[in-house]
């Protein structure tokens, strides 16, 4: 007969199949502890309960002593103890459902509180954009602001009395050339306001 000899330690042997699948693996016996609490919750099954618990009873108290499988003179017995061994199983399958519901929560409030500092940080970064902003526009004239000082500075020259050999409409023309310039020339070097650098939101 051959005698069989062992590799060595370090070469793994190879993986068997499971040839029965373990139903308490991942997460199928959880879901199936969730489906049951879900189902003792509702009307159907109190109702449901409630007619096995009635035909049996009468059954056990009208029908002949021969077809009783649970007599009343046993005061019920067998019912007794299959109310009580269901009773023994749903406690336990009824509190690892809330556990898994109070885990859900938990990871829902994480979410919702990072989801609120996310919202809170970029509600921040926009109140000091807009801040930027009002302060860049105070410093820049406006249109109505210009026409208003040129509407001024017009009525001045129209006022003046003009210098003998001065056209007053080719004065009026090389000083609406001169402002538009200048305008011009002070919003080309007015440097735009660099957009902050975006802050790094928590995940």
């Amino acid at each position: 007969m051959a005698e069989h000899t062992p590799g060595p330690l370090d070469d793994p042997s190879p993986r068997r199949g499971q040839l029965l699948r373990n139903p308490l693996r991942g997460d199928a016996f959880g879901r199936a502890a969730e489906g049951f609490a879900r189902m003792m919750g509702t009307p159907a099954f109190l109702v449901g309960m409630t007619l096995f618990c009635a035909v049996w009873l009468t059954w056990n108290s009208l029908a002949p002593e021969s077809a009783q499988f649970d007599p009343r003179a046993l005061n019920f017995t067998l019912l007794t103890l299959i109310l009580s061994l269901q009773a023994s199983y749903a406690a336990p399958l009824l509190l690892l459902a809330q556990n898994r519901q109070d885990d859900r929560d938990r990871v829902q409030a994480e979410q919702d509180r990072q989801s609120n500092e996310r919202n809170h940080a970029t509600t921040d970064f926009i109140t000091r954009e807009i801040a930027s902003l009002r302060l860049a526009l105070n410093d820049v004239a406006t249109r109505d602001f210009v026409r208003g000082e040129l509407r001024d500075l017009l009525e001045e020259l129209e006022e003046e009395s003009p210098r003998p050999g001065v056209d007053p409409e080719a004065l009026r023309a090389v000083l609406r050339e001169e402002v538009e310039a200048a305008l011009d020339r002070r919003t080309a070097e007015t440097p735009t306001t660099p957009a902050p650098e975006k802050e790094q939101h928590p995940k």
